[in-house]
């Protein structure tokens, strides 16, 4: 369980993280961000420290709990000992895992699905039929707040060549559709022939069906084949969590200027935050979190929807 927090009361928070990052600077890795949030990596875990009015917030996490202790003592007791005009109190948490994090919580989840364009007939039909068909993996579908913000994307981009990886039972597949320009077209990858079935016979009613190229085959080899041209406006990540790396490199480099690049699951299911998760598919996706954020080619943001979405634009 490697994850734990402290907020520790203060009116000084700024001042202890400039001094922290400065003297721990040279007996481990640190950064300290323009707006004043700093990150200390020890060999056993890190602890980002982040400033507010009246408080510092602490988040420690390392792989395994020992290793946790170890980086909760030394953040502990480096910032104690700097407070020599106040008394600090440093209270971590209980540690948790990563798997237990909620992103959104089910009272603020149940307010945004009532507080959003609501989706129509078909959209709800289709969840309907997704639910019935596919059983456990139902939750595999965007959720309609998702939908309407892909769908809000698409048009302000003006996007009349959108790409979509991981196409499930097509919901997100006809919220794209329906944002296009006059004229645009999606190329919607999958390899599930049965799945994306369920989705036509909506896409049709709906009156999209004739923007959207469906192409079941593996979809690096989809994107490979395009023109290295920059004609993507928008696209749309949401498949197998281990080649995210690959369908972003592949789609970023088409990107044109100002054309947006969405990726659902950044958070998979709050392990990504947790180190002590290190599967093929955690790994992946938590290196790809921070290869966007340094991206140069890109301005990004990471949201807090559902399981976590990242949207980057190309510069």
């Amino acid at each position: 369980m490697p994850l734990a927090t402290a907020r520790v009361v203060t009116t000084r928070p700024a001042r202890y993280i400039k001094q922290l990052v400065s003297h721990m600077g040279r007996k481990a890795t640190t950064t300290l961000t323009p707006d004043g949030r700093g990150v200390i990596t020890l060999t056993a875990g890190s602890c980002s420290l982040t400033p507010t009015p009246d408080r510092l917030e602490l988040t420690a996490t390392a792989v395994d709990a020992e290793s946790l202790a170890g980086v909760q003592d030394v953040i502990t007791r480096h910032l104690v000992r700097f407070a020599t005009q106040e008394e600090l109190t440093v209270e971590w948490t209980a540690a948790i895992d990563g798997g237990e994090l909620e992103a959104v919580h089910p009272v603020v989840g149940e307010y945004l699905l009532g507080h959003h364009t609501p989706a129509d007939g078909i959209l709800g039909e289709l969840a309907a039929a997704t639910r019935e068909a596919t059983a456990g993996a139902a939750h595999m579908q965007v959720s309609s707040d998702e939908g309407a913000l892909l769908t809000m994307l698409t048009r302000l981009t003006g996007a009349r060549f959108a790409v979509e990886v991981g196409v499930f039972t097509g919901y997100s597949t006809l919220c794209i559709a329906r944002g296009l320009a006059a004229g645009g077209r999606l190329l919607a990858c999958d390899v599930s022939e049965e799945w994306t079935a369920i989705g036509r016979p909506h896409w049709e009613r709906a009156g999209v069906a004739d923007r959207i190229d469906l192409r079941i085959a593996p979809a690096l080899d989809t994107l490979r084949a395009l023109d290295t041209e920059p004609v993507i406006d928008i696209a749309f990540i949401d498949a197998d969590k281990h080649n995210y790396p690959a369908y972003y490199e592949e789609i970023v480099r088409r990107l044109r200027p100002g054309g947006l690049v969405v990726l659902d699951n950044v958070f998979l299911g709050g392990r990504v935050l947790d180190p002590a998760y290190q599967e093929e598919h955690h790994l992946a996706m938590r290196g790809l979190n921070e290869l966007i954020t340094l991206d140069e080619r890109v301005d990004s943001v990471m949201l807090p929807v559902r399981d976590g979405v990242t949207i980057a634009r190309r510069r």
